[in-house]
């Protein structure tokens, strides 16, 4: 079996943050790990820098697209704030 494709990066959240399904809104300087699972979706999963948990950004999974430009957008996303979700397919 083959392990999913997976990116990971630091990132500044922009003024507004980065909007979680779990807790809301976190600011600050944060790790985005995007992942394309099996079944063709792009998951987005945002924690603090070093923190021990994750939070699902907003609007995660995505149901298709090119999982590392999804991964780029996200970032801008997250960079630019105002409670960033995850992007979609077309980003």
């Amino acid at each position: 079996m083959t392990a999913p494709q997976q990116w990971q990066d630091d990132v500044l959240a922009g003024r507004g943050g980065a909007m979680t399904d779990e807790v809301g809104v976190i600011t600050g300087d944060l790790t985005l790990r995007t992942v394309a699972q099996p079944d063709g979706k792009v998951r987005f999963e945002i924690q603090y820098v070093d923190a021990d948990e994750w939070y699902t950004l907003s609007g995660s999974p995505v149901a298709h697209g090119d999982p590392y430009a999804l991964h780029q957008a996200a970032l801008r996303a997250v960079r630019a704030g105002g409670g960033a979700g995850a992007p979609g397919p077309g980003a």
